[in-house]
């Protein structure tokens, strides 16, 4: 049974389609219920897997405890926990005020670190995975995305430090950085960016992948089927790595 947030569009819905693919039961996790029901419906419909719902705000203690206790009572239990929830502002960094700071922590942090301790007890029962998804910015940091790199570092820091107490209680823990995926979130930035520089869509996108340095911009199910590998029982022997899903554009050795 796997427990993913942010799963009623992108990257999140993505995980949990390819993972009720695989044989698991879903609860899926979002803010907005009307996308979460039609999210829960397609997959069940798809895949013939039970998949259910909660509409919570991760960023708050309440919710995330609200989202654990549902779990428990539709399930009974948790073998996979996906920590996708999550988008931080881009902007100049003197032109950021704390609220972007404050709300980017808020939710894609402090939400995977207080979902986690909540099911942590049942994700040892199974022996079960958690798996975070970051983002490249962790690993190289741009001036217009300061706050999303700080979040990401943090998860994955955050995340390597439990692998360590996940080796001692065997849960598998591993951080996955997306590159730049093809999402509503992103499709609007382009968008934007076209009109800012008025040209078309298409033109912005070839220029975000020249800029990338890769083929083609990564789509959802590129990072799912990643996930869904550190899911399952041959990654078992992986423990506290971050692995980049971005075709190439982080040029680091490490």
């Amino acid at each position: 049974m796997a427990v993913v947030t942010g799963a009623s569009k992108g990257i999140g819905f993505a995980v949990a389609l390819e993972l009720s693919r695989q044989g698991a039961d879903t609860f899926l996790v979002a803010r907005d219920g009307d996308r979460l029901a039609e999210a829960a419906a397609r997959i069940e419909r798809e895949t013939g897997r039970r998949s259910t719902f909660a509409a919570a705000d991760l960023s708050t203690e309440a919710g995330c405890a609200g989202v654990a206790d549902a779990v428990l009572d539709a399930f009974g239990g948790v073998d996979i926990l996906v920590n996708n929830a999550g988008a931080t502002r881009a902007g100049r960094f003197v032109a950021q005020p704390d609220a972007d700071w404050i709300e980017g922590f808020a939710l894609k942090f402090h939400g995977a670190v207080r979902l986690t301790r909540l099911l942590w007890p049942e994700l040892v029962k199974r022996s079960g995975s958690v798996v975070n998804v970051g983002g490249g910015a962790a690993r190289t940091p741009a001036p217009g995305f300061l706050v999303g790199g700080a979040v990401n570092a943090a998860l994955a820091n955050f995340t390597k430090g439990l692998a360590a107490l996940g080796i001692e209680e065997h849960v598998n823990v591993n951080i996955v950085h997306p590159g730049m995926t093809v999402t509503e979130r992103m499709e609007d930035l382009l968008k934007a960016q076209a009109a800012d520089g008025g040209t078309d869509l298409e033109t912005a996108r070839a220029s975000a992948i020249a800029r990338e340095g890769v083929r083609r911009l990564g789509e959802p199910e590129d990072v799912a089927a990643l996930v869904a590998f550190l899911c399952s029982p041959a990654a078992r022997h992986i423990q506290g790595t971050a692995i980049a899903v971005d075709g190439g554009a982080t040029r680091g050795v490490f």
